[in-house]
């Protein structure tokens, strides 16, 4: 995993998950459909009109292996 992807993906993850849509409103597309993976908020896919296997395949390879981590970092965060 590269480290710049990883925290390029919590960085945006973790502002929509404190600025909740309006912070995942300014997102790339491809930002945009991992973050809602990362943080399993499916109504903002479909409200941007994917589906959770389109936005499998929109946030790529790269970012789909790192998103269960990226999940787990930052539900961690919160415990502490």
């Amino acid at each position: 995993m590269s480290d710049n992807v990883y925290r390029h993906l919590i960085s945006k993850a973790r502002d929509a998950k404190r600025g909740g849509r309006e912070a995942w409103g300014v997102m790339s597309t491809g930002e945009k459909v991992a973050v809602a993976l990362v943080l399993n908020r499916p109504e903002w896919l479909t409200e941007y009109g994917y589906t959770i296997p389109e936005a499998i395949d929109r946030s790529g390879s790269a970012w789909v292996a790192i998103i269960p981590k990226v999940a787990r970092d930052l539900a961690d965060e919160d415990a502490e």
